[in-house]
């Protein structure tokens, strides 16, 4: 009895151990999420409140690399090139820090976003880009931090961090035009050689329509007359249908290519088909 007793103690003990209590945090995470044209961007930062303390200038000291923000690093992400200020930015995810200034502050995008706060070991050849932007007093003090995505225009918006009685502002840039000329010049010309193979592909492997099937994988090599795994879906098809002495001058065709290229994979498959149709490699 006295073991069942210390048993059941010992297990009550261990879940109480275990059990993690629930409470808010101070600076509580925050995502934002903002198409600008075409391009998606995402700001993932932790919000820290003034609690009237003074901000700038005391809690986050002038002329100092700050995390921008709290906890972990903030970071922003671009699906696509974009410039901030005058500098390029390649499509990705940044550590978002800066050195605030009464006259300027520094926004440093960083290319290591494993940090907590700011690097141990700060690596210039990790900084992406860096935008100087001139500080402005808000017209009412703001208790959080806050980033947000203003002035959203279809080329642009504004990256905005506040906090306090400050804020700063970064115009972003992203490649609406290029991207929406690109779209409107594929949908114009007709599909592509990959559009063509991926619809016979789907046909055949799904058993449907073979003869359309064998239509589409015709336009694919018409137009990518070097893509050797385009050549040996041909070949394939053609030997399905029964039309041997097409499959195997297809299979030749793919062979050639993939010796080419190479692709020893597309090599042996090939001499595999070629054999199977008769043919002595």
């Amino acid at each position: 009895m006295n073991k069942l007793l210390l048993l059941l103690l010992c297990v009550a003990m261990g879940a109480t151990l275990n059990a993690q209590i629930e409470s808010p945090q101070p600076s509580p995470s925050a995502t934002v999420i903002q198409t600008v044209g075409l391009t998606d961007i995402t700001i993932e930062y932790s919000r820290p409140a003034a609690r009237d303390r003074d901000i700038f200038g005391s809690l986050v000291p002038y002329d100092q690399l700050w995390r921008t923000g709290a906890n972990e690093n903030t970071v922003i992400t671009f699906t696509d090139d974009v410039s901030v200020g005058d500098a390029k930015l390649a499509a990705g995810s940044y550590a978002l820090y800066t050195i605030p200034n009464q006259n300027s502050w520094e926004i440093i995008f960083y290319a290591n976003t494993d940090n907590w706060g700011t690097p141990q070991d700060w690596d210039e050849n990790l900084v992406a880009a860096t935008v100087t932007a001139v500080p402005v007093k808000r017209a009412e003090p703001l208790e959080n931090f806050t980033i947000e995505l203003n002035n959203l225009e279809m080329d642009g918006a504004d990256l905005e961090i506040s906090w306090d009685d400050t804020r700063v502002s970064v115009p972003v840039t992203v490649p609406t035009d290029s991207k929406t000329l690109a779209s409107i010049n594929r949908i114009m010309s007709g599909p592509s050689a990959s559009d063509y193979y991926s619809a016979a592909t789907f046909y055949v492997e799904s058993g449907k329509d073979l003869q359309q099937a064998y239509e589409w994988i015709n336009m694919a090599v018409e137009k990518n007359p070097n893509a050797y795994w385009m050549w040996r879906s041909k070949a394939l098809m053609e030997a399905q249908m029964g039309n041997k002495d097409k499959a195997i001058e297809s299979a030749k065709k793919s062979l050639a290519l993939a010796q080419a290229a190479p692709n020893p994979d597309y090599v042996r498959l090939n001499k595999i088909t070629l054999e199977k149709l008769g043919v002595k490699m």
